[in-house]
């Protein structure tokens, strides 16, 4: 049987930072778009959410609904085999024609000055994947519906920068490079910013399927000037972890 330590590559005395990387790094590997498959990104959620839970790992094969039946199942009639084979096949349909929402990939701001690169270089995201970066550099991750982008970077554990968490400034700013995204409501953003891709990461919901963002951009010009102040950010975080 594979436990869960298996799937996500990690031993059992791992500790929490250890299995949140291993999570971040297994994701992008399982994602259909990186060579894995539907079936294998959802076991790796599922073994992260476990471990996370703190449920012991000894369950999570009945957690996850992956029991085998015992032999008796081998000595059922033609009939019941019939009925099993059915149900089974509808599930492996189910399976392929399910998909997965909306896929992230990100780009921390920061480094590319490190290699030279620009924003509006367009290949950018090509560059990125032919390099070695961090996982809280680059990678992908997948919302959720009615997820905001930045309540799904905070699902996976991204620490990824905000304020107000209601569209009042510019601390979440993003640049979407590829795809679109839209927010609910729009009271600081100029249209020049948004005509270049400027969203707000805290009530920006993409539209879809895939998604190319840069975050950490308050080097931009213009967005300096419509963050909060930093104590005013620190007392947001503050009050909003509370």
């Amino acid at each position: 049987m594979v436990s869960v330590y298996d799937i996500l590559g990690i031993t059992a005395s791992a500790n929490e930072e250890t299995i949140l990387q291993a999570y971040r790094t297994r994701v992008k590997e399982a994602h259909p778009d990186h060579g894995g498959s539907l079936a294998e990104f959802r076991q790796v959620r599922r073994a992260y959410e476990h471990i996370d839970s703190g449920a012991p790992a000894g369950e999570f094969e009945s957690a996850t609904g992956t029991n085998h039946h015992n032999n008796t199942a081998q000595d059922a009639d033609v009939e019941s085999q019939s009925s099993s084979s059915s149900v089974s096949a509808s599930a492996d349909t189910t399976d392929k024609t399910e998909t997965l929402g909306p896929t992230v990939e990100y780009l921390d701001y920061r480094v590319l000055a490190d290699y030279g690169w620009e924003i509006t270089d367009p290949d950018l995201f090509a560059k990125a994947d032919a390099v070695e970066l961090d996982i809280d550099a680059h990678g992908i991750f997948v919302v959720e519906p009615r997820e905001s982008l930045l309540e799904a970077a905070e699902r996976y554990g991204f620490s990824w920068p905000y304020a107000c968490r209601g569209g009042a400034c510019a601390n979440c700013a993003v640049a979407v490079i590829d795809g679109a995204v839209e927010m609910s409501v729009n009271t600081i953003l100029t249209q020049g910013m948004r005509d270049r891709g400027i969203r707000l990461s805290c009530i920006g919901q993409p539209v879809t399927n895939d998604l190319q963002v840069v975050f950490n951009i308050e080097q931009l010009p213009g967005l300096k000037e419509l963050r909060l102040p930093a104590e005013q950010f620190e007392n947001t975080r503050t009050d909003n972890s509370s």
